[in-house]
């Protein structure tokens, strides 16, 4: 009778390993950076030309997950960028087009054209408007929710829940004229009752952080990059995610 330990790794064979997406924000001046949600434009690169020299190409979640669903897809990695900041069009966007690599953007459309005003400690920084939303997804951005407000979803009441799921998917279908697929947790926070208000909403995935005991596509875990993640950093975080984490249910 085979081991539990066993077991384990013939279902991680099987699923394949697990898909690693890594969780930016930011990208410009991390001077005053006390969330650490910001990396340079040259760290950026630096970082994605570490992915592609070594084979791996970064992707919106959803192609990501298109793929693994046709079996393929075990050299492309995630690429999500949370919150919508607005310095996204000036310097990450450049460097995805250079570096040939897609990705996902979440954005609040209850603040757009406003700031991070949720971050107490740190500096204001601008969001996108609609007309920058609209040019990110024409320049083939995946668009997703971040909510509407950036609440915690597990304090929420029944109505703020369903506003902040169904209503942000409504209002950014709205603006983008196109679907909606994707929702990424603000903090990251997430339980069962959050899980099934976006699974109810029609969103067909989600983005975590660490979701704990939850497990499926509408609890992806990811990776955060920051500033100091450099060359070496970023070999021990793409290893260390594929040994700790589960299989992803579904994929």
């Amino acid at each position: 009778m085979p081991s539990s330990i066993e077991s384990a790794e013939k279902i991680r064979h099987l699923a394949g390993p697990v898909p690693w997406v890594a969780m930016y924000h930011s990208v410009g001046d991390c001077s005053d950076d006390p969330y650490r949600v910001t990396v340079t434009p040259d760290r950026l690169a630096a970082q994605l030309g570490w992915l592609r020299r070594r084979g791996l190409r970064g992707v919106s979640v959803a192609e990501l997950l298109a793929a693994r669903a046709r079996g393929e897809g075990r050299r492309l990695v995630g690429l999500t960028f949370d919150d919508g900041y607005a310095d996204f069009l000036d310097h990450a966007l450049p460097l995805l087009d250079r570096w040939g690599c897609g990705a996902t953007l979440f954005v609040l459309p209850g603040r757009l054209g406003s700031d991070n005003r949720w971050d107490s400690l740190g500096p204001r920084k601008p969001l996108l408007t609609a007309d920058g939303v609209r040019r990110a997804a024409a320049a083939g951005v995946e668009i997703g929710s971040h909510g509407l407000t950036h609440v915690d979803l597990t304090k929420a009441d029944a109505e703020t829940l369903r506003a902040e799921t169904a209503d942000s998917r409504a209002l950014l279908e709205e603006l983008i004229q196109a679907p909606v697929d994707g929702f990424c947790y603000p903090y990251g926070t997430v339980d069962q009752r959050v899980v099934d208000a976006v699974r109810d909403a029609g969103y067909g995935y989600a983005c975590a952080i660490d979701p704990g005991d939850l497990n499926g596509v509408h609890t992806l875990p990811r990776v955060h990059i920051g500033q100091n993640d450099h060359a070496l950093r970023l070999f021990l975080k793409y290893r260390l995610h594929r040994l700790r984490r589960r299989p992803v249910k579904g994929l």
